[in-house]
């Protein structure tokens, strides 16, 4: 039987549509091998030459969060916020947290004004108190946590503005343990994952589903930044 020969220039093509088919079904491991995040990190380095330790990063966007962390581990840490809920002092918790979240620019003015509203009256400040105990603390997964807290501060007294907006929701989660909280300020982390290529999901109602993408895409970015990272 006579053997078909493909022609020299048959042959590179089929060599290259092979070649192009092995890429396609290459995996992609993680966001670093995406264009969109090699993109996306190279202006954040354009910004901040020397990256997480560059000075100009460290003072406007990173100092002020990390203050209000230590300041929330010194004031509201786990057995100091036991002894304040064992003596009902449950105004003096959510003082603590208003105050604590003031020192930043993380929420927008009219959520600061609903949720020192919402703590105003004792029956506020102790549903408030509770209820962020529970989710820094409580016992159950976080799942469970979250959508418990969620529900809560749908309940808080609203007198004009609403209270449950995602900045607010996740603002204090992130203070208290940044290690397993983030904070969602929906545009610009909308826009930050686009950047990066990440599909978020995002509904306006803060929601458990939509913080467990928030979670995940920050755990594949934190992954992914590994050669960026420095000490605490």
């Amino acid at each position: 039987m006579t053997k078909t020969r493909l022609a020299p220039q048959h042959r590179f093509r089929h060599s290259e549509a092979a070649g192009s088919d092995r890429r396609k079904r290459r995996p992609r491991s993680n966001l670093s091998a995406r264009k969109p995040f090699a993109k996306a990190k190279r202006k954040f380095l354009k910004a901040f030459p020397d990256g997480f330790r560059d000075e100009t990063y460290i003072d406007g966007e990173r100092a002020y969060k990390w203050n209000a962390h230590l300041a929330w581990t010194k004031q509201l840490s786990k057995s100091h916020f036991e002894h304040l809920l064992a003596r009902g002092e449950f105004q003096e918790i959510a003082s603590i947290a208003v105050r604590i979240e003031s020192k930043t620019n993380l929420l927008f003015s009219f959520e600061k004004m609903a949720l020192r509203d919402a703590v105003k009256s004792a029956s506020g400040a102790e549903a408030f108190a509770n209820a962020l105990y529970l989710l820094l603390h409580g016992p159950g997964n976080l799942e469970n946590r979250f959508s418990s807290w969620i529900e809560s501060i749908a309940e808080l007294p609203r007198r004009q503005t609403r209270v449950l907006t995602w900045p607010l929701v996740t603002v204090f989660g992130f203070l208290a343990q940044p290690d397993k909280h983030f904070f969602l300020k929906p545009t610009v982390t909308r826009e930050a994952a686009r950047r990066c290529g990440y599909d978020l999901p995002y509904q306006t109602r803060p929601s458990w589903f939509v913080y467990e993408g928030l979670l995940k895409f920050a755990d594949q970015v934190r992954r992914d930044l590994r050669d960026l990272r420095h000490g605490t």
